[in-house]
């Protein structure tokens, strides 16, 4: 899906885990390391959104401790290998932002996203079920838990590609499904919005998906992973 003959910039968009957080955070490093090698963080563009006054620092005991962007680094590495020396990546962590702020952030980050030599990646697991997760949504007429939260997951997938944020809000509010990236998820949604406004045609497909474990009974857990793209036409 990534082409590293036309991409220059990598926005990478993961939710905050470990820091309550209401709005979204820069990082406050140059580089970030990989096993392959080190990535430059655009300065430029933190510049520009560090202007906008709608961002935070993140300390570097939160970017070392979140997941969320980490997870992609050796991926983007490895996917643009060939360019390794001529990109730049824009890790942002995305808090709990309301409908709102989504709206805002989505606007910002929409005349970026317009840009074809511009990436954007972002981070979410899907349905997180157990007593652990404290979240045990299930529909009895899918048959087996592990069906149900497929079919959850799926009805959210879906919605997610009829590129509609309200659906998805709403979707949130009624089963309460636990997708760590619906921030993030939120936020790409409304800046794609943002762009089919002034006519810019555009499709979303998911590829894969795929549970940890199938849940049985009350006592399993599971975390449910989708994968999915956009493309504009």
């Amino acid at each position: 899906q990534v082409d590293p003959n036309i991409t220059r910039k990598i926005f990478i968009l993961g939710p905050s885990h470990h820091v309550p957080l209401s709005r979204c955070a820069l990082s406050s490093v140059d580089i970030y390391r990989t096993p392959l090698y080190d990535l430059r963080i655009d300065q430029k563009i933190y510049g520009e959104l560090w202007k906008t006054g709608m961002f935070e620092r993140m300390s570097l005991q939160t970017d070392e401790d979140e997941h969320s962007i980490e997870m992609h680094l050796p991926y983007t590495a490895k996917a643009m290998e060939s360019h390794k020396d001529e990109f730049t990546i824009i890790p942002v962590l995305v808090g709990a932002l309301s409908e709102s702020k989504e709206q805002e952030f989505g606007k910002l980050f929409s005349k970026y996203l317009a840009d074809p030599s511009n990436l954007f990646v972002v981070s979410s697991d899907f349905c997180h079920w157990g007593q652990r997760f404290r979240y045990s949504y299930y529909d009895e007429s899918q048959g087996e838990i592990y069906r149900s939260i497929e079919h959850l997951d799926k009805m959210g997938m879906s919605i997610i590609e009829q590129l509609d944020p309200v659906s998805f809000s709403n979707y949130l509010k009624k089963y309460h499904n636990t997708i760590c990236g619906r921030h993030p998820i939120g936020v790409l949604l409304n800046a794609i919005n943002e762009l089919q406004k002034n006519g810019m045609n555009m499709s979303f497909s998911f590829l894969n998906y795929a549970q940890s474990s199938q849940c049985r009974n009350w006592q399993d857990s599971s975390v449910s992973y989708a994968a999915g793209a956009l493309m504009v036409h």
